[in-house]
């Protein structure tokens, strides 16, 4: 006899932040505190995205949005960096960072 229920087999679609995706991004997160631009983030998983927003302050709406996503036609994922002035596609999670980095740094100095 089974403890778990046979519907939490099939609800396990979500998309997900690896390890090294995680600490890549909480890495930039922790110079932007440090510089003291952002304040707070949250994390959000879906069924075929996952999504990392970064906060000004707590109580506002996202500054950025770091989204992982699958797209089905090619079924291949995709990163996408959100701003209200901000909206581009990126292959991997690498360059993603970079532009972020960039900036981020502008913005500071």
């Amino acid at each position: 006899m089974s403890l778990v229920p046979s519907t939490s087999i099939s609800n396990n679609h979500k998309l997900y932040f690896s390890k090294n995706e995680l600490s890549k991004i909480l890495n930039l997160y922790s110079l932007g505190v440090s510089n003291g631009s952002w304040k707070d983030y949250s994390i959000l998983f879906a069924k075929n995205e996952a999504n990392f927003y970064i906060y000004k302050h707590t109580l506002a709406s996202p500054e950025w949005i770091l989204n992982k996503f699958l797209e089905k036609k090619r079924k291949k994922i995709f990163y996408k960096l959100i701003n209200k002035n901000y909206n581009n596609k990126f292959d991997n999670l690498d360059n993603l960072i970079r532009i972020l980095f960039r900036k981020n740094i502008y913005l500071t100095n």
